[in-house]
């Protein structure tokens, strides 16, 4: 049953929201401008406020229903923080290689968000409020979405000590990071775009 609930949250994973709400208002397919990745950010570039709070929304939003779900509804042998972490690293792995959209996902920040949420919501605050201090600083969603990545398990670990949850914040962690390689050697270079740049938008 694991194994299905995992596949399920797979799926609900893979529906990119910044696909969907970009068709929805007539924007481009965010594959096709500036970063290419279906993600808010690159959605801001189009300077539709609206479409990319739509999208954090509907990504995070399905993090937090897949764990949610499960946590709620779904009884079975299995603890409840084992089908819980299986989910959580299963939707953020669905929207990073969406099986809907040719496996080219996100990188998984907003929907990362929603898992911790639905985790415990102390820890998803403590993620956003990483996230939100390094944007404000530095205009960078990238850098703050790695540090905030870096940081999660960290805080997960102080809630939990060794648990399903540490594990697979630590694993989500790492998938954050892996998606974010280049962003990392932009970041390097001195290269990487701010929040709210317009580049490479294609009508």
């Amino acid at each position: 049953m694991t194994i299905v609930l995992a596949a399920f949250a797979y799926l609900i994973g893979s529906i990119s929201f910044a696909v969907v709400v970009s068709r929805a208002m007539g924007l481009p397919d965010p594959h096709t401008y500036g970063s290419k990745n279906p993600g808010a950010t690159n959605v801001l570039r189009t300077g539709k406020k609206v479409a990319a709070a739509l999208t954090v929304l509907g990504d995070a939003g399905k993090g937090w229903l897949a764990v949610y779900l499960v946590d709620h509804f779904y009884s079975t042998e299995v603890p409840a923080a084992y089908k819980m972490s299986a989910v959580a690293v299963a939707v953020v792995i669905g929207h990073m290689y969406p099986i809907f959209h040719r496996f080219q996902g996100g990188k998984g920040v907003s929907t990362a968000l929603g898992v911790l949420l639905a985790l415990n919501v102390w820890l998803g605050a403590g993620a956003a409020s990483t996230w939100i201090i390094i944007v404000l600083f530095f205009r960078v969603s990238s850098l703050a979405a790695l540090i905030a990545a870096v940081s999660a398990p960290v805080y997960c670990y102080l809630l939990y000590q060794i648990h399903p949850f540490t594990l697979a914040v630590s694993i989500i962690s790492l998938l954050l990071i892996w998606r974010h390689r280049t962003n990392i050697r932009k970041l390097l270079a001195g290269t990487e775009s701010r929040i709210g740049e317009k580049k490479d938008i294609v009508a």
